[in-house]
């Protein structure tokens, strides 16, 4: 770690326990700073899979409760650092895969999510060995800059298909989501700290209550795309107490080894981001340089958590740094506060009602949101990127290539539709001529296999920027294994983005 990285002075550091009313006040703040980004990969993924509004309510409490266990878990046995677990943006090319697999083959959004669950639970026992076995500092040596990059550059870029579309379904409504989250977070934020911490939800909140008033006094029309539909939030339960709502409420997982391998992609990104992301929380938290067996234990429990979440009906997890960016402005590095923030998640996740309100978001709010995320994630791969040194021709092609691989053979492999018939969102994955008798020349073994990883354009570039970064010859430096800034705290975590 660089001497240019002071540990900053903190208010309360990690032992500290503030006042119990100033730390209930400063979990909420916790709380509602991952809402925005987290309740955003339900609102994605469920009406892809053909999700009624009351399965989406569901699937939203699922990873609130998730991410609630995951965060007590995380501060309190892994890493024990204040740090929030959410829904990780890293594995959403691979569910997408798993989704237009699915709505090829008339799968039911509880089939896709079984499926999504065994790939969870499998990645998360290799991520728990990888963690628990101290294979995480051999793992940083191989995965450089130059490979990390591409991969999460084709997070964002992957999921095009997710924005426009999704806003033109109201663009008045849209844009003025973009609009607000752009003036929130880039005008606003320089003058206030509300601003500065809140700009995602703040913006939901406004957008949302206008289209609800719209609604109500006839402004927009019941079956506009921009209505805000509560009817579901009157019949779901005040709180999910039923165990069978609450363990494999999809049913339970199913494991295809198609599935698993698109999965693990996604756990690689999300390994090397909460590496970097545990280096900044024990520096902003006045910790200074976390341990080797810190970083173990994190990355151990990170597995811990990914395989309760895909047993309660949720998303694989990771580390969340908008939150670790959040202990740097309040200089609370507290993790008895995060904890607390913990019970808070699970608690939200318990209530029925909260998930139904959440689900009633319209759509177009949400491609507006899409449209300015997704950009984003694809933005911090470049910055990712950036660690190594551009001006190494053998960086510029290991990148180039595999960024462009990883574009165009999902291309080759296959052509997303939405034929007539099938439910709003749900794709059908049609392999070209050429790929199809590609295919056919392999082991019908193999055929799974290599038609989702062909498929999903982060997987190809994860395997040939791995191979080609550690195979043609370059040292630590211009690969950007070396270099301080990997680990400085601005180097955020893709998955709040």
């Amino acid at each position: 770690m660089s001497s240019s990285l002071r540990t900053p002075k903190v208010i309360y550091g990690l032992d500290d326990k503030p006042p119990t009313p100033n730390a209930i006040m400063l979990a909420l703040q916790h709380s509602l700073t991952m809402f925005g980004a987290t309740v955003s990969v339900p609102l994605l993924l469920g009406p892809a899979m053909g999700m009624t509004p009351q399965q989406i309510a569901i699937l939203i409490s699922s990873v609130m409760l998730c991410s609630g266990v995951g965060t007590i878990l995380q501060s309190t046995f892994g890493s024990r650092l204040p740090i929030i677990q959410g829904v990780s943006f890293s594995f959403l090319a691979a569910f997408f895969a798993i989704i237009a697999v699915g709505g090829e083959k008339g799968w039911s959004g509880g089939e896709m999510m079984q499926y999504i669950a065994g790939a969870i639970i499998v990645g998360a026992v290799i991520e728990m060995f990888i963690g628990f076995s101290g294979l995480v500092g051999w793992l940083r040596k191989i995965l450089s800059p130059v490979v990390i990059g591409p991969v999460i550059m084709l997070i964002g870029l992957a999921l095009f298909q997710h924005g426009a579309p999704k806003a033109g379904a109201h663009w008045p409504v849209s844009g003025l989501t973009m609009v607000l989250i752009i003036v929130f977070s880039l005008v606003l934020s320089r003058k206030s700290q509300f601003f500065r911490i809140f700009p995602i939800i703040t913006a939901l909140i406004v957008v949302v209550t206008l289209c609800w008033i719209g609604t109500m006094t006839g402004i927009i029309a019941p079956d506009s795309a921009a209505a805000v539909d509560t009817s579901r939030v009157g019949d779901s339960a005040w709180v999910r107490a039923d165990p069978r709502e609450l363990l494999f409420p999809w049913g339970m997982p199913k494991f295809e080894l198609a599935f698993i391998i698109a999965a693990l992609a996604g756990y690689l990104a999300s390994m090397v981001e909460s590496f970097g992301d545990y280096h900044a929380c024990s520096h902003m938290a006045g910790g200074g340089d976390p341990t080797p067996k810190q970083i173990s234990r994190g990355i151990g429990f990170e597995g811990v958590s990914c395989a309760i979440t895909g047993c309660l009906g949720g998303f694989s997890s990771t580390s969340y740094s908008e939150n670790i960016g959040l202990i740097g402005l309040t200089r609370v590095g507290s993790r008895r506060v995060v904890q607390i923030a913990g019970v808070m998640l699970v608690l939200l996740g318990l209530f029925g009602k909260f998930g139904a309100l959440a689900a009633a978001i319209p759509s177009p709010v949400v491609g507006g949101l899409y449209c300015t995320l997704f950009g984003l994630i694809a933005a911090i791969g470049v910055q990712q990127l950036s660690k190594a040194d551009l001006s190494s021709d053998r960086n510029l092609f290991i990148a180039g290539f595999s960024l462009f691989m990883g574009l165009s053979v999902p291309a080759y492999f296959s052509t997303v539709s939405s034929p007539e018939g099938m439910a709003p969102g749900s794709m059908l994955v049609m392999y070209g001529p050429a790929a199809d008798t590609m295919l056919a020349s392999l082991p019908e073994s193999l055929r799974g296999i290599v038609g989702a990883i062909g498929s999903t354009g982060m997987a190809v570039a994860a395997i040939i920027g791995l191979l080609l970064d550690n195979l043609i010859p370059g040292t630590d430096e211009e690969r950007g294994l070396d270099i301080p800034s990997t680990l400085i705290p601005e180097a955020g975590n893709i998955s709040q983005s």
